[in-house]
């Protein structure tokens, strides 16, 4: 293959089905046809020699070829489309598709103030949500499955502010910080009186745990303490946890502010906490290759700009 007869539009579209990992969702992107995204797609595997994406019974994948040239193809698209984007940049005028990750409660707060900002500044623009499932997601930022994440990420964000990281090409920046309550349902046997360090250890616990794992920042803390606390459920959203809660004699911690977003205000106590907590920071993170987006670059200042009630 000689790149200099190399169609480039091939690229687009090639970037195109990687992202929506589905012929048709890529051609409504492309405005053209599903059999041209076909014919492009055909046209490419040829020149590469490689099948690059195989029909799988959960729709696309990507083959291990795809997946090495595609955060190289991607930084090179979005960074031509920023050179060529005109000064007078109409956001009201842009069709494009961004996908968000986010914890539920996190997603509960920003969506409907985004989506109103979306509906009267940004027609044009979807937004298609994927659940966060990870306290680490650069490397779904890397390969492009997702165009922004935000939540709590201090490892992330310690080694990317740290110097740790410095070569990273991931860009962040923090929207909002809350400090952890303990919460219960409002007739639990604790509801009454000051949670102390006895009453709170021998309660049975339920953590909000992407991974599954029975253990967060309190247990750390409870540690160094010498104490410990039994967690006898985690659950993967802020939502079920706070069901949970309402209905059982679990007690959870959680950001305060996610109470009120979450719908969990007329249901559960929230207590101060018998040990100190560092506070909880919400942050952005998205990668370079999308920073001078203009779109990505207006999503990203209303997403910051959104009110924050978080007492």
């Amino acid at each position: 293959m000689s790149f200099l007869t190399l169609d480039l539009n091939l690229l687009r579209v090639f970037d195109a089905v990687m992202t929506e990992q589905n012929l048709t969702r890529a051609a409504d992107r492309l405005a053209t046809t599903q059999p041209a995204v076909s014919n492009a797609l055909k046209r490419l595997r040829e020149t590469l020699d490689d099948d690059l994406l195989v029909r799988t019974a959960h729709g696309m994948k990507p083959t291990p070829r795809a997946e090495e040239i595609w955060p190289a193809i991607r930084l090179a698209l979005s960074g031509l489309e920023a050179a060529i984007t005109p000064e007078n940049f109409d956001v009201s005028e842009t069709q494009a598709v961004f996908r968000l990750a986010m914890a539920d409660s996190t997603a509960s707060h920003l969506l409907p103030s985004l989506m109103r900002a979306i509906k009267q500044e940004a027609p044009g623009l979807d937004i298609r949500m994927l659940t966060l499932t990870t306290r680490d997601p650069r490397p779904m930022l890397l390969q492009s499955v997702i165009d922004i994440a935000v939540g709590s990420f201090p490892g992330v964000v310690a080694q990317l502010t740290g110097g740790q990281d410095a070569a990273s090409s991931i860009r962040h920046q923090r929207l909002y910080s809350g400090q952890a309550v303990c919460i219960m349902r409002k007739d639990h046997p604790l509801a009454k009186a000051p949670l102390t360090l006895d009453s709170y250890c021998a309660a049975q616990h339920a953590l909000v745990s992407f991974s599954g794992r029975p253990h967060g920042p309190a247990d750390e803390v409870l540690a160094n303490l010498g104490r410990k606390r039994r967690i006898a459920l985690t659950v993967n959203q802020f939502f079920t946890v706070g069901q949970v809660i309402a209905k059982s004699d679990l007690i959870t911690i959680v950001p305060r502010h996610l109470i009120a977003s979450t719908g969990m205000s007329d249901v559960v106590v929230a207590k101060e906490l018998p040990f100190q907590l560092p506070p909880v920071h919400v942050d952005m993170l998205w990668h370079e290759r999308d920073t001078r987006n203009p779109s990505h670059k207006w999503l990203r200042n209303k997403l910051s700009s959104i009110p924050n009630d978080i007492d």
